[in-house]
């Protein structure tokens, strides 16, 4: 499972989280005792459903058929401290339970262009976040494009895509529901 964004580099800034990072079926996300300071980022999410390497943007869109929104939680207080120090900052942003997934839809029962969906996460009942893949900075065929590169997708690997305005922290008893094009995707409470 990866991610990519952009932090000011032309190509996608990538990094992977293990399995044991999936929280799934709407599960309470307990924050960890290491960290004080754990920040959501919601993202549109793909999967992966055929065996891939060096695929051309033209064709990415071949190998995924279902999307959903995720959020990547990261302990910023933990990533400031290990970026400071120079290191790797995998801890922060890989942990257990830290990728949320929602539920998968068909990419067929999508409104229109896979470039243009939106998406959006409420805290408490309140838009924090609201997206367009149509702002994103790189294109989901693009990250695909890219991410395979360096390493064979595989069937199941999940993508996520990269996060709009509006990250911020999560509190215990905060509740959170994730929506792609107004379809309630995940909804989950932290602890």
């Amino acid at each position: 499972m990866g991610r990519a964004d952009s932090a000011g580099s032309d190509n996608p800034v990538i990094f992977i989280k293990p399995d044991s990072a999936l929280l799934k079926d709407n599960k309470p996300f307990f924050i960890p005792d290491f960290s004080d300071d754990i920040h959501y980022e919601l993202e549109v999410v793909v999967r992966i459903n055929r065996l891939g390497k060096n695929i051309a943007e033209r064709f990415a869109h071949r190998y995924y058929d279902e999307l959903t929104v995720g959020i990547d939680f990261t302990a910023r207080d933990l990533q400031t401290e290990l970026k400071e120090k120079g290191l790797p900052w995998e801890l922060s942003k890989g942990f257990d339970y830290s990728a949320v997934i929602g539920e998968f839809i068909p990419k067929s029962d999508l409104p229109g262009d896979i470039n243009d969906l939106n998406f959006e996460l409420k805290k408490n009942g309140n838009q924090v976040q609201l997206g367009s893949t149509s702002d994103m900075i790189h294109s989901v065929d693009k990250i695909i494009d890219y991410v395979s590169r360096f390493f064979t997708l595989k069937i199941g690997d999940i993508i996520f895509t990269g996060t709009p305005a509006g990250v911020g922290r999560v509190d215990i008893d905060d509740h959170l529901e994730g929506f792609l094009e107004n379809k309630k995707l995940f909804d989950f409470y932290v602890r």
